[in-house]
């Protein structure tokens, strides 16, 4: 005997089997120590040691923008690395970054005035980031030749933002000044 199911009933079958995992408790992350609105972090029972006079010197890169309204997600994972670490002991002096920006993402470094003409009219919610994060001595470093592809001149850049000759140059020089490169 042959058992038949109706299409629909498969279909349900198949849609509950693929549904969504949940989501994270985003009660277990927290802010700080750094940087208090972005880069939030959870605290872990880890195995793998960081060495107490561990010093690091990252580089990140990004050339995929934010959606209008939201932080650059490399912005942010800067700031995340930056308060993991001083959150795990690490000394913030010890801790070197840099955020090299090239393709579209070079719209997220603009001042106000360019960016919202660009996203008609739009806030760019990336100042307060890359203030915060200039402030801490985070390097934001822009691909110039993305910045001439896209009309971005040095004057429509936010504070703080460095202009490269390109984001290859950047990081041929931080390589050079024993930076490594982060692939998140």
């Amino acid at each position: 005997m042959k058992n038949h199911f109706p299409l629909g009933t498969v279909l349900a079958c198949l849609t509950l089997s693929l549904a969504a995992p949940a989501q994270a408790d985003e009660t277990v992350f927290s802010k700080g120590p750094v940087f208090e609105n972005m880069g939030q972090t959870a605290a872990v029972e880890t195995d793998f040691v960081i060495p107490k006079r561990a010093k690091f010197a990252i580089a990140f890169d990004t050339a995929t923008p934010a959606e209008v309204g939201d932080i650059n997600k490399t912005l942010n994972t800067a700031a995340r690395f930056m308060n993991m670490h001083v959150g795990a002991g690490v000394k913030q002096e010890r801790i070197k970054l840099a955020v090299i920006v090239h393709g579209k993402a070079s719209f997220d470094l603009t001042s106000a005035s360019y960016y919202g003409e660009k996203y008609e009219g739009a806030p760019n919610v990336n100042e307060a980031a890359i203030k915060a994060l200039t402030e801490q001595g985070v390097r934001v470093i822009l691909c110039g030749q993305s910045a001439a592809y896209y009309g971005v001149k040095n004057e429509d850049l936010l504070p703080g933002v460095e202009m490269a000759l390109s984001a290859m140059t950047a990081h041929a020089i931080l390589q050079q000044q024993g930076y490594t490169l982060n692939p998140f």
